[in-house]
């Protein structure tokens, strides 16, 4: 699964699914592009791949400020071509249907579906003009089952199925596939900080009795990338350790 010669743009890359995925595509030989907002840990994320011998730029950016991205996009395009891009970031604004408020439901939405359709908009011509591409959405297994007081972020990952289901049918035929990888339960910040009271049920459920590891998601991903996996498209591959099978 060697992506050697191959420029990755990363977003979300400052902690979590993101940030194990840069160090995976680093260690495979990828140019690394990664996107995130949160001034404290991209920059480690990127000393730490630089101190390895990687490939890296790392962009301080708030993705929901189009204008601006859209921008950096294109300076990017102009010396950096992408061939692989990972969507993944995102962010939860729970609560129910009827108490959610309109601003929170849709500002889910935009993270996770609209910024993602903006991005493969921007970049996927020139995949298709290099007849080669790799788009890779994380979902979440909560986009399969929907889940109690999440409303926003269940419709938004489902949303990301959708999106990566449309994309690939119009995009095979170029060489590009679209996949979107949907983790279970993932030690992430945000699932340390959960309580253990809302994790052992769903651990409970897992057929492998744990919380999967970043890392674990991060290879599903890359393979994806690789052109060992140049006969998949429009799937879901589901990172859940066997919940909610």
């Amino acid at each position: 699964m060697d992506l050697k010669g191959r420029r990755a743009l990363i977003t979300g890359a400052g902690q979590g699914i993101g940030e194990a995925c840069a160090y995976v595509f680093a260690e495979r030989g990828a140019q690394l592009v990664l996107l995130d907002k949160n001034k404290k840990t991209l920059p480690r994320v990127v000393e730490r791949i630089k101190e390895k011998g990687g490939n890296v730029i790392g962009e301080i950016i708030d993705l929901t400020h189009t204008t601006r991205l859209e921008q950096l996009i294109q300076e990017i395009k102009a010396d950096y071509p992408i061939d692989i891009l990972v969507n993944n970031a995102g962010f939860d604004r729970p609560g129910i249907t009827t108490k959610i408020e309109k601003n929170d439901f849709n500002a889910v939405i935009g993270i996770h579906v609209t910024i993602p359709f903006l991005l493969i908009k921007w970049l996927l011509p020139d995949m298709r003009a290099r007849k080669w591409g790799r788009i890779i959405n994380i979902s979440s297994i909560y986009g399969i089952s929907g889940a109690k007081g999440e409303v926003a972020y269940c419709t938004a990952k489902a949303g990301v199925i959708g999106l990566t289901k449309t994309v690939a049918r119009e995009a095979g035929s170029d060489g590009v596939t679209v996949n979107a990888v949907v983790p279970g339960l993932i030690r992430t910040p945000p699932m340390i900080k959960m309580p253990d009271k809302y994790k052992a049920p769903i651990i409970a459920q897992t057929l492998l009795g744990r919380m999967g590891e970043p890392e674990e998601v991060a290879r599903v991903v890359a393979f994806l990338a690789s052109d060992d996996a140049s006969y998949i498209t429009g799937s879901t591959i589901t990172v859940s350790g066997g919940w909610a099978i």
